[in-house]
């Protein structure tokens, strides 16, 4: 399995994170694949997730964080899972001096996903 975090808005209406694993195997339908990449000590402020997405890591240490101060660090080969839709949203800054290059795969939010949180 690959490591993965999964960011999604929670009861309260905070974004929060979620550590665990995506499954190796099921396939899940792509609706959309676009390609990005960010300046190395990029910052993103407060921002929502524009779809439900998975986020492909390929270059780049990030670290991301919740409004209600949730942290975690992202690493290439990892994998973000951006739910948080609505809600207090979530920022991101690069932690190294590499280019944030990444993979961004939309998927039907109406389908299960084979995300596998950590117990």
């Amino acid at each position: 399995m690959i490591k993965a975090y999964r960011l999604y808005t929670g009861d309260d209406g905070h974004s929060h994170i979620e550590q665990g694993k995506v499954e190796l195997g099921p396939l899940n339908e792509a609706l959309a694949v676009r390609f990005a990449e960010s300046e190395p000590h990029a910052f993103y402020d407060w921002h929502n997730a524009p779809v439900e997405q998975y986020v492909i890591t390929l270059t780049g240490i990030l670290e991301f964080e919740t409004y209600p101060g949730e942290k975690f660090i992202l690493k290439p080969g990892e994998i973000l899972i951006a739910q948080d839709t609505t809600g207090t949203a979530h920022q991101w800054k690069l932690i190294n001096d590499e280019p944030w290059k990444r993979v961004y795969v939309t998927y039907d939010p109406a389908k299960p996903i084979n995300f596998v949180a950590d117990k």
